[in-house]
């Protein structure tokens, strides 16, 4: 079974839009009868001459009919064809019946071309045409499967029924066994782990583990959780941590195309200095970041015309629906949450909407609340934060939405939409991909107009508050009290449970009230003022304030801020999904609520993961991680990055390099001479 775009089957839910419009059985000859009668009336009336006299002009309709007369009985006479016209009409009577065949030759003759381009590239320098080489590898793979899987699809499931019907019959006492060597895994890998790497990530296993019991003790029917879509969403989460994270080509290959990304969306300059100016910059926000999201609004339209949007979601909506059990509309629409908005994924299964469950309407918002759309990503992009965390926070958090969702709302009612041939998405209503691109671009007009007055209004919101509070803490001869300083106060356990430092929770717990109580864009960007003072290397404290964290923590705040969950957030969802499905307008204003608060989770549960799975590297300069080695928690006292970073420091000494770039300072080689024991001559 495969989510696909095919052609609908009379079984399962049928959309009455796409109902033929033909059932009344006219016959053509009749509505052609009429057309000529229709016709002879309309001349018959058309016996008059009008004059119309302007200036010099005088034009005789009559006569015009009567010329159009004559030559409509000269059409109707027999036509001798002539010799090109008769060679033209065989070519064309060719093409039409071996219309198939041309197909096959052209589209031959092309891939050959491409092909010879590939291998031609690839023999000149194979390390520069290596993402040529790995994207056509790719493709080749796909466009076997969906042209064999369709059509040994019962073949398959045939041979692998026996060990179905297996697992079935011995299930009862197999699941015991997976259970059992699960949990002897993931001790084993604690233990292995925490000795090599400290035991910082033993916190965020245990704040994953609290947020699961959270969202159980407050499930809307805690007796009817299913299992299978919780840890299988949490097991999808830690394959995907561990292959960017914990393993070089993982981390490589998210690298790469979160370097892409970044160079892709730079193009978006060219147009915002043609109509800004060359001094564009000067209003960064306005004039260089949403400029992006109308250039990535554009794309994604192109590529949804194309189809390969719809493609690409209905690949990651099978995976999921596979290995967690899920049904396929909450399935695609998880899967949907990756590339488009909170509003727009739903679009993708409209015509199925009135038949869904309230568990999977709830999953469906959840969803969206849980993830960030593809044309906002470029914005974060652009505010400095890293890329590649970017894109593994939205894949993770797809099955991370469905896992929270299942277990907050369990499924009670028996779902109608499980077609087994697939379901049917939404195509795009554009001609051309001319008319696609630019109905993209007319389309952002709303997103960054939205985006402009809500930063607008909540920025001048939340200076009004703080200036409120500053006024109420003076009373109190605190006058330092803030909004931020509130949401830390509130946020914090949740954000030290991520993994978070216990000194850099406070300002992750400020980022979270950010996010929930105004949005994303105002949390990432203070994230980023963040980024920007740890990279400049200056100091970590002023007036005992922490001017940036350490990068774990920036890398948790990361995962926990991918998502749009917030009261603004809230609207949106219960207005765009009560206009595309009205029928379920109650349930939506019912269930709104607890999706938000489960999206949040799911953001909570994805930083967990990733707290586990990150491993401090030198993304800090050696400077700065000497100098402030004794306020990391981050780092144990012999770690690798610190005697990396030692070790380079004496060798450079021992080239006569004492303080290489001015930026070593004397507490650095006393902190490396306590960590390598050097002898006396590099440390007097």
């Amino acid at each position: 079974m495969e989510l696909m775009e095919t052609n609908r089957d009379h079984s399962g839910v049928h959309n009455l839009a796409f109902q033929n419009d033909n059932e009344d059985g006219v016959d053509d000859t009749n509505l052609k009868g009429l057309g000529e009668n229709s016709q002879r009336i309309k001349n018959s009336q058309n016996k008059k001459m009008v004059h119309t006299n302007q200036g010099d002009e005088y034009i005789n309709i009559e006569s015009d009919l009567h010329e159009n007369k004559r030559a409509s009985v000269d059409d109707e006479q027999p036509h001798l064809k002539g010799y090109l016209e008769k060679k033209y009409d065989e070519v064309c009577e060719f093409c039409k019946k071996h219309k198939a065949r041309i197909h096959y030759v052209v589209y031959g003759i092309l891939i050959t071309a491409y092909l010879a381009v590939v291998i031609a590239a690839c023999s000149l320098n194979f390390q520069r045409a290596l993402p040529l080489f790995v994207f056509t590898v790719l493709a080749i793979f796909f466009i076997c499967w969906d042209f064999l899987i369709p059509k040994y699809e019962d073949r398959i499931a045939a041979f692998f029924s026996p060990g179905d019907q297996y697992l079935k019959k011995q299930w009862f006492w197999l699941k015991w066994v997976l259970c059992a060597t699960l949990i002897i895994m993931i001790i084993c890998w604690l233990i292995f782990d925490t000795a090599k790497q400290g035991s910082r990530q033993l916190i965020s296993f245990g704040g994953l583990v609290m947020y699961v019991l959270l969202m159980l003790i407050f499930s809307k029917y805690p007796a009817r959780v299913a299992w299978r879509p919780v840890f299988s969403g949490i097991g999808m989460q830690f394959v995907l941590g561990i292959l960017v994270l914990r393993t070089k080509v993982g981390f490589d290959v998210f690298n790469w195309l979160g370097i892409q990304i970044q160079t892709f969306l730079e193009y978006s300059d060219t147009g915002a200095k043609f109509v800004f100016g060359d001094k564009y910059t000067d209003h960064f926000f306005a004039f260089k970041v949403l400029p992006i999201v109308v250039f990535f609004s554009t794309v994604m339209s192109m590529l949804y015309h194309v189809g390969f949007m719809q493609w690409l979601i209905g690949k990651v909506g099978w995976i999921m629906h596979i290995f967690m059990g899920t049904t396929p509309v909450e399935s695609l629409v998880a899967a949907g949450n990756i590339f488009v908005g909170q509003t727009e994924s739903p679009l993708l299964v409209q015509p199925y909407l009135p038949y869904i469950t309230k568990s999977e309407l709830h999953a469906v918002m959840t969803a969206g609340f849980s993830t960030i759309a593809g044309s906002v990503l470029g914005a974060y992009i652009s505010f400095g934060v890293s890329s590649s965390h970017l894109l593994t926070a939205s894949v993770m958090s797809a099955p991370a939405s469905l896992a929270a969702s299942k277990l907050f709302w369990p499924e009670t009612e028996k779902p109608l939409v499980t077609l087994r041939s697939g379901i049917q998405m939404a195509k795009s209503e554009s001609k051309n991909l001319l008319q696609a691109a630019s109905q993209g671009a007319s389309t952002s007009i709303r997103l960054v107009a939205n985006i402009a007055v809500n930063v607008i209004s909540f920025l001048a919101l939340l200076s009004f508050l703080d200036s409120a509070l500053s006024w109420v803490g003076s009373l109190f001869d605190y006058p330092q009290l803030t909004f931020e300083n509130i949401c830390a106060y509130v946020f914090m356990p949740f954000s030290f449970m991520m993994g978070v430092d216990w000194e850099d929770s406070f300002i992750v717990g400020g980022l979270l009230g950010y996010k929930t109580f105004f949005n994303e864009f105002l949390a990432y960007k203070r994230l980023s003022k963040l980024i920007q003072n740890r990279e400049k290397g200056g100091s970590m404290y002023i007036n005992g304030v922490k001017q940036y964290m350490t990068v774990r923590s920036e890398v948790i705040a990361t995962y926990a801020l991918c998502g749009f969950a917030n009261f603004g957030s809230l609207g949106l969802v219960i207005g765009g999904l009560t206009s595309i499905s009205p029928s379920k307008k109650k349930e939506i204003a019912d269930g709104a609520f607890r999706a938000m608060i489960a999206g949040t989770v799911a953001c909570f549960m994805t930083a967990c993961v990733a707290g586990m799975l990150t491993v401090p590297g030198l993304e800090v300069p050696c400077h700065i991680l000497l100098a402030n080695a004794t306020n990391f928690t981050d780092f144990r006292p012999k770690s690798t990055e610190l005697v990396e970073c030692c070790q380079h420091l004496f060798t450079s000494a021992n080239h006569s390099e004492i303080f290489p770039e001015g930026n070593y300072s004397l507490n650095s080689w006393k902190v490396c001479c306590h960590i390598l024991g050097q002898p006396a001559f590099h440390c007097t």
